[in-house]
C-alpha cells in the first residue's frame, strides 16, 4: 500500500540547513502496523508527516518518493492532496492542540469535519456519529463534552477526541504521530485494543510514531528504529524486543524504567543526540560502547541478519555475542539506589478543596445548583523535600489540582495553605517571593512557550523577574539549564517550532528549574520525551530534590516512573483519593480495586499483554453521590452500601490506606496479580491472576 523510497529531507536552521531524514525506505502493507520508535529529534515525525504529502515551509525533500497505491504523494498538486487527506490518510498529531480549534467547541468541529467529507448527511447524524465514536474511544458523558471547548477537557480528553475524529471518516492509512501521549495506562491499552479492532474490521494500515516501547510492543507487526534521521534497526517487533541487534535499540530498552526497580536505572544511554557535531560514518559512534574507531569513518550498511530482521551497524555481531552470554531477556542492566532526601516539616496542605471548571448553567443557577466539581473534599499534604505521585486517568482531576496549587483555577471551597500560611487562591494575589517558590511545569510545552521568543529569552524570563543577575552570569545559569536537560547549548538560539515535542518540553523544565523553587508542579512532564531522557529527567529531578531539597507533586500515568522517583503516592479516581501511601506500598498487595486495574493495564515490551482488561464505562454523572466513585466499574461491586455509602479508609499491614467496603482479606485474596519481581504474591488463587 505504502512505499518509501530512500526519503531525504533537510531542514533549514540558523546555521545552515540540517539533514533531519537521510536515505529511509521501507513498505507498509494493507492493515499493517509498522512502529517508528526513537528520540527526540531522530526524524520520527518528519518521516510521519510526509506519509500524508506534507512538507513543513522550512523543509526540502533532497530525494525520494512516497507512494500510495502507486501515486506519488510529494508530487501531488495541494488541491488533490486535500481529497486523500481525512478521506483516505487519517492523521492524529503528538499535541492535540494541533488538531483542534481553541475558538470552536468540540462537537462543532466534529461536525464539520464529517459533513466536510460525506461520513454525515446532516448535523443530526453528524452528532450521533460523535456520540458513538467518543464512546468508543473511551470519552466519559460524550453528549457533555460534545457541548464543550477543548481547553475545558484535560490534555487525555483532547487527545482521545482527535483519536476519535481521525477515524471518523476510516481511512485507509492512519498516521499516528505520539497518538497516546499524555493518556492514562488504562486509556492506553483500550485505545491500543481500539486501534487494533479497527485494523482488523477495516483493513486500515498503521504506521504508529512513539517513544513509548512497551506500547509498541503491544501494538506493532513491525519495529523500525531510527537515530539522527536514519533507519538503523527494522525487524519485526517480537524479535525487536527479544533479539535487538543495533547498540542504540538495545541502549533504548535498557532505559525503560520497570515497576519492580525501585530506584533508578544504572544502565542508559549516555550523552546525547548533537546534529551539528555527527561524525562523517556511523551517527552513533559518540555514544556506542561497541564502536571502533573504524566505525566514526565507515558508513554503516543497511544489512539483512535474519529473515526480515535488517541492522545499520558492522558491530552486530559483537552485540549478539554479548546478548549470548547474559541470561535470556536480561538486556535491561541493574537498578542503583533511588536518592531519598529527609522529608521535614509540612510545605503545602489541602483541606477540603473542591474545584470545578467554569461556571453553572443559567437554568442551573437559576435552580440553585452548582456545576459538577472535578474534585470534591480533597485533603492533602506534601512535606518539604517530599516527592508525592498523583496518579489516575485522564479526567480525575490530577491536573486540576495542580492547576489550583499553581493559583490558575479557583477553588469553589477549601482552603490551601503554603508553609503554614494561607495560600492566596489566585496568582495575582500572590506575593512575588510565594511565585518564585511555586513553580509549574506544564504537560503540553507549547502552551507556556512563545513561538515568537528564543530559547534563551524564554529561560532569562525567571532569571530577570526573582534574581536580575548580570549578563555573564545569566548566560551561564541558562547554559547549566540546558545541559542539565540535556540540551546542547547552542539551542539557546532557537525558536520553539525548531524544536522537537520533547526538546520543547525540556526547555519548560529548565525554566522552571532557574528559578530556583522549593515545590515543583511536574504535570505529566514526561509524557513528551523518549526513554533516553525520561531516565536523564528523572535523574535530574531526583538530584535537584536530594540537593536542594525541593518538594514536588508529581502528575504521572506512568506507574514505573513513578515507583523509581515518589516517596508517596496517591491514587486518584473522579476526583477523589482511594488510595495514598509510601509509594512502595501502593505496589504491594492489597490493592484497591482501581489501582489493580491501572497495573493490569501497564504496558511492557517483554510480552504481549495477556490480562483481561477491565470493562470501560461511559459515566452518567451521578456515580459517588453518597457512594463510591468507583462502584460503577468495580468487579468487587456490594450493591447498595456501595451505592449509598461512602467507604472507610482501611489501613494494610505495610501501611497502604485504602477507601473501599470490601474487607482486606477478600482484596488480598481475589487479587489478579500474581507478585513477581517485588510485588508479593499472597491468599490463594481463586480466580485467575497474571504477572506484572
Amino acid at each position: 500500500m505504502i512505499e518509501v523510497q530512500d526519503l531525504t529531507m533537510d531542514y533549514h536552521a540558523a546555521t545552515g540547513r540540517v539533514r533531519a531524514v537521510a536515505g529511509v525506505s521501507f513498505t507498509l502493507a494493507p492493515s499493517e502496523i509498522l512502529g517508528l520508535v526513537g528520540e527526540s529529534g531522530s526524524g520520527k515525525s518528519s518521516v510521519a508527516t510526509t506519509l500524508l504529502g506534507h512538507v513543513p515551509p522550512a523543509a526540502r525533500i533532497a530525494s525520494g518518493r512516497v507512494l500510495l497505491h502507486g501515486q506519488d504523494l510529494l508530487a501531488l498538486p495541494a488541491g488533490a492532496l486535500a481529497s486523500y487527506r481525512g478521506r483516505r490518510l487519517g492523521y492524529v498529531p503528538q499535541n492535540p492542540a494541533m488538531g483542534l480549534s481553541p475558538h470552536l467547541k468540540i462537537g462543532r468541529q466534529f461536525a464539520e469535519l464529517v459533513l466536510q467529507h460525506g461520513v454525515a448527511d446532516d448535523r443530526a447524524a453528524a452528532m450521533e456519529l460523535a456520540r458513538s465514536d467518543f464512546a468508543l474511544v473511551g470519552l466519559p458523558e460524550p453528549r457533555r463534552l460534545l457541548q464543550r471547548y477543548p481547553h475545558e477537557l484535560s490534555g487525555g480528553q483532547q487527545q482521545r477526541v482527535c483519536i476519535a475524529m481521525a477515524v471518523a471518516c476510516r481511512p485507509e492509512l492512519l498516521v499516528l504521530d505520539e497518538p497516546t501521549t499524555g493518556l492514562d495506562v488504562t486509556t492506553q491499552m483500550r485505545i491500543i485494543e481500539l486501534l487494533k479492532d479497527l485494523r482488523s474490521r477495516l483493513s486500515i494500515g498503521m504506521l504508529y510514531v512513539t517513544h513509548d516501547l512497551g506500547l509498541l510492543a503491544q501494538i506493532a507487526d513491525r519495529v523500525g528504529v531510527m537515530y539522527a534521521g536514519r533507519l538503523v534497526e527494522l525487524a519485526p517487533a517480537q524479535r525487536i524486543f527479544s533479539a535487538p541487534r543495533h547498540p542504540y535499540t538495545r541502549a533504548l530498552i535498557a532505559s525503560v524504567p520497570s515497576l519492580h526497580a525501585r530506584g533508578l536505572r544504572a544502565r542508559r544511554l549516555r550523552g546525547f543526540l548533537q546534529r551539528d557535531a555527527l561524525p562523517e560514518g556511523c551517527s552513533f559512534f559518540p555514544r556506542c560502547d561497541h564502536a571502533h574507531q573504524s566505525c566514526a569513518v565507515t558508513e554503516q550498511a543497511f544489512e539483512q541478519v535474519a529473515t526480515g530482521h535488517s541492522v545499520a551497524c558492522q558491530r552486530w555481531k559483537s552485540v549478539e555475542a554479548e546478548a549470548s552470554a547474559r541470561p535470556e531477556g536480561d538486556i535491561t542492566g541493574q537498578s542503583s539506589r533511588a536518592p531519598r532526601a529527609a522529608i521535614g516539616p509540612v510545605l503545602v496542605e489541602l483541606k477540603g478543596i473542591s474545584l470545578a471548571y467554569g461556571r453553572p448553567s443559567l437554568w442551573r443557577r437559576f435552580r440553585g445548583q452548582a456545576d459538577d466539581p472535578v474534585v470534591e473534599g480533597l485533603d492533602l499534604q506534601i512535606g518539604e523535600g517530599e516527592v508525592f505521585a498523583l496518579v489516575g486517568e485522564s479526567g480525575s482531576g490530577k491536573s486540576t489540582i495542580a492547576r489550583a496549587l499553581g493559583g490558575l483555577l479557583k477553588l469553589s471551597s477549601g482552603e490551601m495553605r503554603f508553609r503554614d500560611t494561607g495560600l492566596p487562591r489566585r496568582l495575582s494575589l500572590r506575593p512575588l517571593e510565594v511565585r518564585r517558590q511555586i513553580q509549574y511545569v506544564f504537560q503540553n510545552p507549547d502552551a507556556s512557550l512563545n513561538p515568537r521568543e528564543r530559547v534563551d529569552g524564554a529561560l532569562k524570563r525567571p532569571l530577570r523577574l526573582y534574581f536580575n543577575p548580570g549578563s555573564l552570569e545569566m548566560n551561564r545559569r541558562v547554559r547549566r539549564a540546558l545541559e542539565e536537560v540535556r540540551l546542547d547549548p547552542s539551542y539557546a538560539r532557537r525558536f520553539p517550532d525548531q524544536l522537537s515535542g520533547g526538546e520543547r518540553q525540556r526547555t519548560a523544565i529548565a525554566r522552571g528549574i532557574l528559578a530556583e523553587p522549593s515545590l515543583i508542579l511536574c504535570d505529566e512532564v514526561l509524557s513528551a520525551l523518549d526513554v533516553s531522557v525520561q531516565a536523564s529527567i528523572l535523574d535530574l529531578l531526583a538530584r535537584l530534590r536530594e540537593e536542594t531539597g525541593v518538594a514536588m507533586l508529581f502528575i504521572s500515568h506512568d506507574l514505573a516512573v513513578v515507583r523509581t522517583l515518589a516517596d508517596r503516592t496517591g491514587v486518584l479516581f473522579r476526583g477523589s483519593l482511594v488510595a495514598v501511601g509510601r509509594t512502595g506500598d501502593i505496589f504491594e498487595p492489597p490493592y484497591h480495586p482501581y489501582t489493580e486495574e491501572l497495573l493490569l493495564a501497564l504496558p511492557s515490551h517483554r510480552a504481549r499483554l495477556r490480562r483481561p482488561l477491565l470493562p470501560s464505562t461511559v459515566y452518567s454523572g451521578n456515580e459517588g453521590r453518597g457512594g463510591c466513585v468507583y462502584a460503577s466499574r468495580c468487579r468487587h461491586y456490594r450493591g447498595a452500601i456501595c451505592d449509598q455509602q461512602v467507604p472507610p479508609w482501611r489501613t494494610t499491614i505495610s501501611g497502604n490506606a485504602i477507601r473501599c467496603h470490601v474487607p482486606l482479606p477478600e482484596l488480598l485474596d481475589e487479587s489478579l496479580i500474581a507478585g513477581t519481581g517485588g510485588l508479593r504474591t499472597q491468599g490463594d488463587a481463586h480466580s485467575p491472576r497474571h504477572e506484572l
